[in-house]
């Protein structure tokens, strides 16, 4: 690897902490926060509006909404704003629909191909912290600093339904449960770009930690 950038890396499975986490740290060290997984949501939530039948990789227009993204990434203090085609559509990507969908087209060579030039332009830029499934291992492979985050499913599963009951969408933990447990099996068995570790990177299990401890450990080693 000919340089370091600098930036933080952080990568783990579904409802590990990824996004809040990675938004402190980057407030705490004055970097860019950039949540990876807006993006495959913002995937989602263009298919979704398209209404594309079958869905599946090979439909022409899904295939024909994929050239056609328009995607931009506007950073703010609190975290980028994501607009598609001029629209900012930040606060329509959190809902459960777009999330599986989200996870089931991540693993879609065309959707990683269409987004990976966006996310790496970012990284290229340095100073942001950019969280997602493989960024310390494809995306921003120089980052000085590569966190892979593991938690227990079931207190994963929890922190979910807490989430959601917070912005008032009533979840059932045995459904979000088996969603986190089917979302790890299809990112470990992805044939691009699988959920794992880069080999230089530090792993930090949050399942005891709060938010404030799990900052803390990340910004004494950067």
């Amino acid at each position: 690897m000919s340089h370091r950038i600098e930036s933080v890396a952080i990568d783990g499975p579904a409802s590990s902490g990824k996004s809040t986490l990675a938004r402190e740290v980057a407030h705490h060290l004055g970097f860019v926060f950039v949540d990876t997984g807006s993006l495959y949501r913002t995937v989602a939530l263009a298919l979704l509006s398209d209404q594309n039948s079958p869905f599946n990789e090979e439909n022409p227009k899904i295939q024909k909404t994929l050239s056609n993204l328009n995607i931009s990434v506007i950073p703010s203090p609190s975290g980028a704003r994501i607009t598609m085609s001029g629209l900012d559509v930040t606060t329509h990507l959190r809902t459960e629909e777009v999330g599986a969908v989200a996870s089931r087209i991540s693993a879609w060579p065309s959707v990683r191909k269409a987004l990976f030039d966006l996310q790496r332009s970012m990284a290229l830029k340095g100073k942001i912290v950019m969280d997602g499934r493989d960024i310390g291992t494809v995306i921003m492979p120089e980052a000085r600093l590569k966190i892979f985050l593991e938690a227990d499913p079931t207190v994963r599963a929890r922190r979910r339904v807490d989430d959601l009951r917070q912005r008032g969408i009533h979840a059932s933990y045995e459904t979000v449960l088996a969603d986190i447990l089917e979302r790890d099996r299809r990112d470990r068995e992805r044939p691009i770009a699988p959920l794992v570790a880069a080999k230089d990177a530090l792993h930090l299990d949050t399942t005891h930690l709060t938010i404030d401890e799990a900052v803390r450990w990340i910004v004494d080693r950067y």
